[in-house]
């Protein structure tokens, strides 16, 4: 998602060239800033507002990194999805529609706008907060889980294709006889474990619903949605109609299938009830 080179709006006293946008609504935001929409919001020091914001991250003509938040969502979104489509967009928000100027990107830019010096934190006269950064997911936690939650979400086909009946986590299983093997095989006994606590903290979620953001439900081909629930320790990715992908911060780089079995689809079908969804 990149604007022209033209695009521009107002940051501090210069332009600023865009290049690239990012919702931060209930329904999207980046995960890997947070469980949920409040959570997101607090790591960029914003209040969770219900209608959300548009970010824009830019290059001011120094080669300032900033992040204007604006409460224009629907110019932001219309942006989005024409650079998702390969169309130019011209991103120029009104002034009046800036929430914020922030210093640094919360997320990794892969560009630099042409022109300018390469991309640095606005020197610190410049700005009286720390700059935003990426959160760290060059080793296993919270973050690289969630950002590796959303990669199955959108190849999620590739990752089902994958899948074998041996594959699943017994969640349904019988506990094994004394000196036996659970019923259902393999995975190990401290995976099954982990994951029964992540079911049963989703099952909390339909019976009390957790902040705004904490499940979410999109598209998914037929009448079925495809879900994206975390909590402390876990995220999970499912379809509705379907089966259900974990991982777990005590479990690094597993991903980890659950079966539809007796629970899953009742589950899934409560938490879609509960989820935010895209306007």
């Amino acid at each position: 998602m990149t604007g022209t080179d033209e695009d521009s709006v107002a940051a501090t006293d210069d332009a600023l060239y865009v290049l690239t946008a990012i919702l931060l609504t209930p329904a999207q935001f980046p995960s890997v800033l947070g469980d949920d929409y409040p959570a997101a919001c607090a790591a960029l020091g914003l209040p969770p507002v219900t209608d959300g914001y548009g970010l824009v991250l830019g290059q001011d003509g120094g080669g300032a990194r900033w992040t204007v938040v604006v409460d224009d969502v629907s110019l932001v979104a219309v942006a989005i999805a024409s650079w998702d489509c390969g169309m130019e967009y011209d991103l120029s928000p009104d002034e009046r529609t800036v929430v914020a100027a922030l210093p640094g990107w919360p997320l990794a830019v892969a560009v630099a706008a042409p022109g300018v010096p390469a991309p640095h934190d606005p020197a610190p006269e410049d700005t009286d907060r720390e700059p935003l950064s990426p959160p760290d997911t060059d080793t296993w936690g919270p973050a690289q889980r969630r950002l590796g939650a959303d990669q199955i979400a959108l190849q999620w086909a590739m990752w089902r294709d994958q899948i074998g009946a041996a594959d699943f986590a017994p969640v349904d299983a019988e506990p094994a006889a004394e000196g036996g093997e659970p019923a259902d095989g393999k995975p190990a006994e401290g995976a099954r474990s982990a994951i029964h606590r992540a079911l049963d903290e989703a099952h909390g979620y339909v019976d009390s619903p957790p902040p705004p953001g904490r499940v979410r439900s999109s598209f998914a081909p037929g009448d079925a949605r495809l879900l994206r629930a975390d909590g402390p320790g876990w995220s999970m990715v499912a379809r509705t109609d379907d089966i259900a992908f974990f991982l777990l911060d005590e479990k690094p780089g597993e991903v980890i299938p659950v079966g539809r079995g007796s629970q899953l689809p009742g589950l899934l079908e409560g938490l879609d009830k509960v989820a935010a969804r895209p306007a």
